[in-house]
């Protein structure tokens, strides 16, 4: 697409609550909901609809460090400097369950693409595997020597990628539990990291200003961007693949153009650092927060063309950014990434209205069975909870009884 025909992002509206600095933000799948962590220990669900009200979910002892929507939407996942995570069903009623999942801060909380595991990382310098159903421990990574600030599953949950203050980064093989690369590149403490939705390649943002891409086929250093002229917090893909969005301290968003290895845009909108920024699952909104307290929502709008290629894309295989030859060209052509879009758009031609329509109405309903099972797993969750409460009080009952009958026996 020309750089011409590209509208500029905008920003689409601002969320006021918070009474400390926003540390994340995430997307439901539907966009209805928008998730947001602080350091006034509290979690806040924000309707994207006008005029609904935002739910205050208290619960956590500390600041809330990090929120992630399950797949599904019907749960959200926190983790807190308490040193616990809480799984809440954003309703209403905001129900939790909550597990001490570490022995120190829990910097990151991310569900696995099929919503069955969970991935933890925490100053304990640990990353930890567990099944949503019931919270139980799987295992846990721990080569790291210092902080680990951020753990995230690869789009096939086959590989774990963390990021850390030891400033390396960590690949490891989520079957064999084994460490398969470290990229040592950074020249400070890695803030954040995520996987390319292809997942042929990860980015990373870190203290030392800079975001860098590699390849995690070939372990190789792709792309090396220094626009910011502060600390990078976050970063986030465009669903497409396309896209990379930056928060940095220096209270800049920066949009990266990954196809021509440029920076696109810097928007300023935050009063202070820009602390956390998300893209929503079909990448035409995004998503940020600061230290002044305020969540931002903007509009892409430079990314027509790819927003409307995004599933499509997906169901084609053609989201890699990385030619599969090896060679030293880095990322394909805008030329090449056209051709894509105009092959996958000749192919989808040919389908029925019909067929569109049954597989809409077939992904509808089993997005919906899939968010009645959350609910009803996170459910059993809560009675098992309250269940283990009786039975402690029980026993604690039966023991004073027994020391009333011994004191009276002696």
């Amino acid at each position: 697409m020309a750089a011409g025909c590209r509208e500029d992002p905008s920003l689409e509206r601002h969320f006021k609550g918070h009474r400390d600095a926003v540390t994340s933000v995430d997307f439901s799948l539907n966009k209805k909901q928008l998730a947001s962590g602080s350091m006034d220990s509290c979690l806040m669900i924000w309707s994207m609809k006008p005029q609904m009200r935002a739910y205050r979910f208290v619960g956590h002892k500390d600041a809330v460090m990090c929120v992630h929507f399950s797949p599904s939407g019907h749960l959200v996942a926190s983790g807190s400097r308490d040193k616990t995570v809480r799984l809440w069903v954003p309703s209403v009623k905001g129900e939790s369950t909550v597990f001490k999942a570490h022995t120190a801060t829990v910097r990151s909380v991310h569900f696995s693409s099929d919503g069955q595991s969970l991935i933890t990382a925490s100053d304990d310098k640990t990353v930890k595997v567990w099944t949503v159903h019931r919270q139980k421990f799987l295992f846990s990574l721990s080569q790291h020597l210092n902080w680990v600030r951020c753990a995230r599953f690869s789009p096939d949950g086959r590989l774990i990628v963390s990021a850390s203050d030891d400033k390396t980064v960590k690949l490891w093989d989520k079957t064999s539990r084994e460490c398969i690369h470290s990229f040592c590149e950074h020249g400070g403490f890695v803030n954040h990291v995520d996987f390319h939705p292809s997942g042929t390649c990860i980015a990373a943002a870190g203290t030392d200003n800079t975001v860098k891409v590699w390849d995690v086929r070939m372990n190789r250093l792709l792309q090396h961007y220094q626009v910011h002229s502060a600390v990078v917090n976050s970063l986030s893909f465009h669903p497409s693949g396309n896209y990379l969005v930056t928060a940095s301290n220096d209270s800049t968003l920066k949009i990266l153009d990954l196809l021509e290895g440029r920076l696109l845009y810097t928007l300023h909108g935050h009063q202070g650092p820009a602390t956390c920024v998300a893209f929503s699952r079909t990448g035409d909104l995004f998503a940020s927060g600061g230290s002044d307290e305020q969540v931002m929502v903007w509009k892409t709008n430079f990314d027509a063309a790819d927003c409307g290629e995004v599933l499509k894309t997906q169901k084609s295989g053609m989201s890699s950014i990385i030619p599969e030859d090896g060679t030293h060209q880095t990322l394909q052509s805008e030329m090449d990434c056209g051709i894509h879009l105009k092959k996958t758009k000749t192919q989808d031609s040919g389908r029925s209205h019909e067929q569109q329509e049954e597989e809409t109405s077939l992904a509808n309903t089993l997005e919906h069975i899939m968010g009645q099972l959350d609910v009803l797993t996170q459910t059993v969750s809560i009675l098992e909870q309250r269940l283990t409460l009786t039975e402690d009080k029980l026993k604690e009952c039966l023991e004073n009884q027994q020391k009333i009958i011994q004191n009276k026996a002696s």
